[in-house]
């Protein structure tokens, strides 16, 4: 396990990351991001040769915990396209193969013998993290549990609004529902939905004791909700509404309430709450200027889904933008909060997830995972972990 350093409470101003299957939702948590780069893929960005991984010093708890995510990313890599453009899916095979049943005991042998580090771009990072969140709720709607937990609604779906012109209709088209009169509009934003919109229409697969608690677990897309029985119902990001999203720190930075003094809260994960439940009038109308709703369905199995459909694991996966760093790969990062340092695995992405060299790192589920990811802002190196032969064949040696 990496140790835990000092100076958890950095500025959380909610533009890192959250558990997205599929990888459409914004995902924050960190605060304000560099510029992504301009860019379209790390084959773009320029890659150069890094240090030799023996020379990285990999410690063999951390060298463990990364052999065991990178054997579950290996049917990904192996069989799925790279949207970086860095690898193909047989260069991993030797690596893939070889990871079945190599000792865990030996894993720092593993990753220097089939593996060579390479720097996409300038090499410099900054990362943020992510949890699981534990709330309160409950099956059913009870006295103190009257947040309903919403399930994908069946009217939402993607089409081009009537004003849209034909000639313009390119790409994806937007989320939203259609009217009774077949016209395609936006669909309800977060204070239509907390207005009661999709009340009574049998979404609800479960019911929060607060919503600020919720908000914040729609931030990160996944959560467990612990009911007054004692069960744990773990939720999983379904979809999302399609409409804005609106980092809620950026908002009360701007309005001049975070910081130190007198009077201010801090920037962390825990300040916004606190600014909230102490103004919760005007907190309620700021948590709706994020007019983006996430919807649920409820988990089973081992762990809380990365975008790949691989379990994301504490201290092992990463979220990263995909275009520069492939799915599956082992991530070195050498940062300024070494609790932070190591390998990693990258298993998931989000929104606010772009660019060379932008990192989440995943923390797991309770309080101490809840401190960690609310104030992890990290700036440092990295390098990505390719197949060995793979730096040459990029620069034509």
């Amino acid at each position: 396990m990496r140790r835990l350093g000092a100076g958890l409470a950095l500025a959380f101003l909610l533009g890192g990351c959250r558990l997205v299957p599929g990888g459409d939702a914004p995902r924050p948590v960190g605060p304000v991001q560099p510029p992504a780069t301009a860019v379209a893929s790390a084959a773009f960005a320029g890659v150069a040769r890094g240090p030799s991984v023996g020379a990285l010093g990999l410690r063999g708890d951390d060298a463990g915990t990364a052999l065991a995510a990178f054997r579950e990313s290996c049917h990904v890599l192996t069989s799925r396209t790279d949207a970086s453009g860095l690898t193909y899916p047989a260069d991993w095979k030797p690596a893939c193969d070889a990871a079945r049943n190599w000792p865990v005991g030996r894993a720092g042998q593993f990753f220097t013998d089939f593996f060579e580090t390479a720097r996409v771009g300038s090499g410099e990072a900054f990362a943020t993290g992510y949890y699981e969140p534990e709330i309160a709720g409950s099956r059913t709607r009870r006295p103190g549990y009257e947040t309903p937990v919403y399930g994908m609604p069946p009217d939402l779906e993607r089409g081009w609004p009537d004003d849209v012109p034909e000639n313009e209709r390119t790409g994806r088209a937007p989320l939203g529902r259609k009217l009774p009169s077949g016209k395609f509009v936006p669909y309800h934003d977060r204070a239509e939905i907390d207005a009661g919109a999709l009340a009574g229409k049998g979404l609800e697969i479960a019911w929060a004791a607060d919503p600020v608690e919720l908000f914040f677990l729609q931030i990160q897309g996944s959560g467990r909700l612990l009911t007054p029985e004692g069960q744990v119902i773990r939720i999983g990001y379904a979809g999302q509404n399609g409409r804005e999203y609106v980092a809620i720190g950026r908002v009360l930075r701007e309005m001049g309430v975070l910081g130190e003094g007198p009077g201010k809260y801090p920037g962390s994960m825990q300040g916004l709450m606190a600014w909230i439940r102490d103004n919760p009038e005007e907190g309620v109308k700021v948590m709706h200027q994020n007019r983006s709703y996430v919807f649920f369905r409820e988990l089973t199995g081992d762990g809380p889904l990365g975008s790949i459909g691989v379990p994301v694991r504490r201290e092992a996966s990463v979220a990263v933008d995909p275009a520069f760093v492939p799915y599956g790969a082992p991530v070195w990062l050498d940062l300024d909060r070494r609790e932070a340092n190591g390998l990693w695995v990258a298993h998931d992405t989000g929104g606010a997830i772009k660019g060379a060299n932008r990192f989440d790192t995943f923390w797991g589920a309770g309080e101490d995972a809840r401190v960690i990811a609310g104030g992890m802002s990290a700036r440092g190196t990295a390098l990505v972990l390719l197949p060995k032969g793979t730096v040459a064949r990029l620069n034509g040696e």
